[in-house]
């Protein structure tokens, strides 16, 4: 099929006029937060960045987990890894809205926010409940292949997890905002897949690890505040320095003229 480079859907593209909702997921709040040119031509002027492959394997990883913790969502047990992290009268969330929680493509978690169209969406991977403080625990599941030891102070510290930081951040931030009671502590489920084994023998062995990490919202309205005024400009924002999107148009532009 021909690339066409630009979006076809209407609902895609956000108009000042428009009256009727618009969702913004918590991708395209990343990508605000990279870069605010390449947003706005996303949003606003229905250019479609490249595209790339899906993570099957991080998929499957995803998939599996969510089914091992539906049957103590069922059951409403502690999970086989809780009692080794402390979890004390920690069991997996049971509510009637997870499975519309947990898809990205089509709900995830919704908030309208005030005085605007602008619907948050967030397709969050799982959430626990301590029953002593009836306070929800957001979870992120991640899964790499590293041949250094999962460490909490070293996984946050790492440069490409400034992202996944991000992300846990609005989760909290959509639950809050959805009346949710929400722990201060957060959880990365982390699969470390195991690169010195001896074959692969048709299978990975996983070192499974969770990271506790204290999310902080604060800083989170005001960018979404920002990011409506950029919505609703009839300018162009300028370009993030760091955005590789960015340098390789200003590149290719020059190689072309």
């Amino acid at each position: 099929m021909e690339a066409l480079g630009l979006r076809v859907r209407e609902s895609s593209i956000y108009t000042p006029d428009r009256t009727e909702p618009f969702r913004l997921s918590r991708g395209k709040f990343s990508d605000f937060l990279t870069c605010q040119r390449c947003f706005y031509l996303d949003r606003v002027r229905g250019l479609i960045s490249p595209s790339m492959p899906g993570w099957t394997l991080n998929e499957t990883t995803d998939v599996l987990l969510k089914k091992e913790f539906d049957r103590s969502r069922e059951t409403q047990t502690a999970h086989r890894l809780f009692e080794a992290f402390g979890l004390v009268d920690v069991v997996p969330f049971d509510h009637p809205s997870i499975d519309h929680w947990r898809d990205s493509l089509h709900h995830g978690l919704e908030y309208l926010v005030p005085a605007s169209n602008i619907v948050l969406t967030g397709g969050i991977d799982d959430i626990w409940i301590d029953r002593r403080s009836e306070q929800l625990i957001v979870v992120d599941y991640k899964s790499q292949a590293s041949v250094y030891p999962v460490t909490t102070e070293g996984y946050l510290a790492g440069v490409y997890h400034g992202g996944y930081k991000i992300q846990m951040d609005f989760y909290a931030y959509l639950l809050v905002k959805m009346g949710f009671d929400v722990s201060p502590r957060a959880y990365f489920y982390v699969c470390n897949a195991d690169r010195s084994a001896y074959d692969f023998g048709g299978k990975m062995l996983f070192e499974e690890t969770l990271v506790p990490y204290g999310w902080n919202a604060d800083w989170i309205e005001p960018k979404i505040t920002e990011m409506i005024e950029v919505l609703g400009s009839s300018e162009m924002p300028p370009s993030t320095p760091a955005c590789e999107n960015c340098a390789y148009a200003r590149q290719r532009a020059l190689l072309e003229s």
